[in-house]
């Protein structure tokens, strides 16, 4: 069994990280910068930054943030976030980035992730996925974009499977319904995108605690799990998650 990933998520607004729960009510919980690198100094695998705004409002990444943020880690960090043409990805990466998250520019212009991925390579182009639950999709599942806030036509499972064929290396997949709950993760959703694409799935969207990340990681196929209220609240560290996991016979980088 591949090891499982841990990977934090900063959700950055205006600067700052912020945390919200269905991406309605967002509350500001601190310097990205600063996050990050407690966050790298607790071993956690991989960051992820998503510029939660930028998209809605209109604009490209804010590089002058992300190079401090990647000046304080060294491990993969992934960035999404207002990345709509090639120029982004190349500038995002550049600034630090080692992956590029695309999301509702992906959806908009689907010849970004065949164009990244021929560039700069598939390993640096990761699917960002927002879903929730709608039974008049054929896989039970609706795509949404703009930070959850429009609804597009797609089929979850469908555009999943249509992103891996473009060029995508790396889904990550987050419910809405389950976002900043801290009830569990989305385990039908998950195990059906893990089981039926060739790349990595990670899981977002509720995870509270390291039993909801062992269900998603083992009864759901999850490659890892994405969290962000569990350390954020400083009820674990990532070294605790980490120790509970290998405890529960989970096999997770040291």
């Amino acid at each position: 069994m591949l090891k499982k990933r841990i990977i934090v998520c900063l959700d950055v607004k205006d600067g700052r990280t912020t945390k919200g729960v269905k991406f309605q009510n967002n509350i500001d919980i601190g310097d990205p910068v600063e996050m990050a690198a407690e966050y790298y100094r607790q071993g956690v695998d991989e960051l992820v930054f998503y510029d939660i705004m930028a998209s809605a409002r209109g604009r490209g990444p804010i590089l002058d943030l992300i190079s401090k943020v990647a000046s304080k880690v060294f491990i993969p960090f992934c960035v999404g976030g207002g990345i709509g043409t090639i120029e982004d990805i190349r500038s995002t990466i550049l600034a630090g980035a080692e992956k590029i998250s695309l999301n509702s520019q992906a959806v908009k212009n689907p010849g970004l992730i065949t164009e990244g991925a021929r560039v700069f390579g598939n390993q640096c182009i990761v699917l960002g996925m927002d879903a929730a639950k709608d039974d008049s999709m054929p896989s039970g599942y609706r795509v949404f974009i703009n930070g959850g806030r429009v609804a597009t036509e797609l089929d979850a499972l469908f555009w999943a499977k249509k992103a891996v064929d473009l060029g995508a290396g790396e889904i990550v997949l987050n419910s809405i319904d389950a976002d900043g709950t801290k009830a569990g993760y989305e385990l039908t959703l998950t195990k059906m995108i893990a089981d039926n694409v060739k790349v990595p799935v990670i899981a977002s969207g509720g995870g509270g605690t390291v039993d909801h990340m062992a269900d998603v990681l083992t009864k759901a196929n999850a490659d890892a799990a994405l969290i962000a209220t569990m350390v954020h609240s400083g009820r674990y560290t990532v070294n605790s998650i980490k120790e509970e996991l290998t405890e529960k016979g989970i096999p997770v980088r040291h």
